[in-house]
């Protein structure tokens, strides 16, 4: 196991020459942390300026900014003669943003039943086309990828704009956990079947139907969690 204090190297690439790199760098840094499976390990995540510079090609005054902004919305800490580390949720915290997840997505499911087109649904089912008669758990990586795809999409085909903007902070925690507790449980393959449920549900444009099952779904998520979920306290 890592020790506490070991640097984390993000999954990043050097950012083009642009007059906002404060700006770039920020995209940048955010969306690796997104990324990353920040649940998946117990010690906690330091992040390294310098690296972090050497990694985007830029210098660090613009990494220093970039982290100013992003240790403001609650993406990183800085703790005082240790470093900056990567923002994880208590287990209490992280169950309450599950709830409210679940109230914002099944409000976007209802009113994508009535929103979205044919093809949209069509592109929906076919996330999960290559688990066709095949087991999620021979696949993990690729299904926890194509669940996290589904749920950003049911946002999206919601069409409410506000939805999406308060998801999407939320997200980057919600990420994370969906990615671990998948693996927990069996829950890829009941996962799997209740995803099939919800599109059936917007296909046959049943707004009740598909509200109710996105809401239970993600309740689901909730109640693993609170079970079996370990995470920092």
């Amino acid at each position: 196991m890592e020790s506490a204090d070991t640097q984390t190297r993000l999954n990043i690439a050097p950012l083009a020459a642009n007059t906002s790199l404060r700006t770039l760098a920020y995209d940048a840094i955010k969306k690796a942390i997104t990324e990353m499976d920040m649940y998946g390990q117990e010690s906690e995540i330091r992040l390294d300026e310098r690296q972090l510079s050497h990694d985007l090609g830029v210098s660090r005054t613009p990494i220093r900014e970039a982290l100013t902004v992003l240790e403001q919305e609650g993406f990183v800490r800085s703790v005082p003669r240790r470093g900056i580390f990567v923002v994880r949720k208590s287990k209490r915290e992280i169950i309450d943003m599950i709830v409210v997840w679940a109230a914002l997505e099944s409000m976007a499911a209802r009113l994508a039943a009535s929103r979205a087109t044919d093809r949209e649904l069509a592109e929906l089912r076919e996330l999960f086309h290559d688990f066709e008669g095949e087991a999620p758990a021979d696949h993990m990586n690729e299904y926890s990828n194509a669940n996290i795809r589904f749920h950003q999409n049911i946002i999206r085909l919601g069409g409410c704009e506000m939805i999406a903007e308060m998801t999407e902070n939320l997200f980057i925690h919600i990420r994370g956990i969906r990615a671990v507790s998948v693996r927990q449980e069996n829950r890829s393959e009941r996962s799997l079947q209740e995803h099939r449920g919800i599109i059936a549900a917007l296909v046959a444009r049943d707004a009740d139907l598909a509200e109710r099952l996105v809401r239970e779904h993600t309740l689901g998520l909730a109640a693993h969690v609170e079970k079996h979920g370990k995470f920092p306290s």
